[in-house]
């Protein structure tokens, strides 16, 4: 059983709501496994009128590239281990009965032709190039972010700080507006991990806030384990 947690109090209210539910899932991590996935989709169609899967594939090439990764390689990489992660949530689906399991995800190529998402990772990257306390917080998160696929010991440059906030960025409409994304009237983003940044965005602390009917959801198994 997958226990939720709002991420603040401003968050209880569009995960009471019912109206849809976005879980993100990230590529790269064995966390989300096939099982996994599948009783995350059980969670959701369960306990929402609507439900979408993110995932956020062919941004996974920034980060490749801030690793070492050449740009070629970065994106035959990405683009593979993207396929891997979809081709696993649309199995869940189909296996729970789940009609046209495509239409439940939001990747890379359904996110290029969603002008809602467009026109707020256009902002999200004006803020970052404008506003420097907004852009430290973002690379502060995007440290996080990098120390964990780094050798141990070693500290990422600005450089690849630079190179792999683009991940955050594109990650960022999600947290702030996914009821204008995915056309509904109010939506929670699930995930299994605390963020620093993201109790700040929630706590409305910085320049950028989340919609009123815009919430987050920390997850967790019934023994207390993400």
């Amino acid at each position: 059983m997958l226990l939720t947690t709002p991420l603040t109090e401003h968050c209880a209210g569009p995960l009471e709501s019912g109206r849809h539910v976005c879980i993100g899932v990230s590529p790269f991590n064995s966390y989300f496994s096939v099982e996994r996935i599948t009783a995350l989709a059980l969670w959701a169609r369960s306990g929402f009128e609507r439900f979408h899967f993110f995932i956020p594939d062919r941004a996974a090439v920034y980060t490749l590239e801030a690793v070492g990764y050449d740009p070629d390689r970065a994106r035959a990489k990405a683009r593979r281990q993207g396929q891997y992660v979809v081709n696993k949530v649309c199995r869940a689906l189909g296996d729970l009965g789940v009609a046209d399991p495509e239409r439940h995800v939001l990747d890379g190529a359904a996110l290029a032709e969603n002008a809602a998402y467009q026109r707020l990772l256009a902002h999200a990257h004006d803020l970052f190039a404008t506003d420097e306390a907004f852009a430290d917080r973002c690379l502060d998160a995007t440290r996080w972010v990098l120390d964990r696929r780094l050798p141990e010991g070693e500290v990422p440059s600005e450089d690849q700080l630079r190179c792999a906030v683009r991940y955050f960025l594109a990650e960022l409409p999600l947290f702030v507006d996914t009821p204008a994304i995915a056309g509904v009237e109010s939506s929670v983003f699930a995930y299994h991990q605390r963020v620093k940044f993201l109790e700040s965005l929630y706590a409305r602390e910085l320049t950028w806030c989340p919609r009123p009917d815009q919430g987050f959801v920390l997850l967790s198994d019934d023994d207390g384990k993400c």
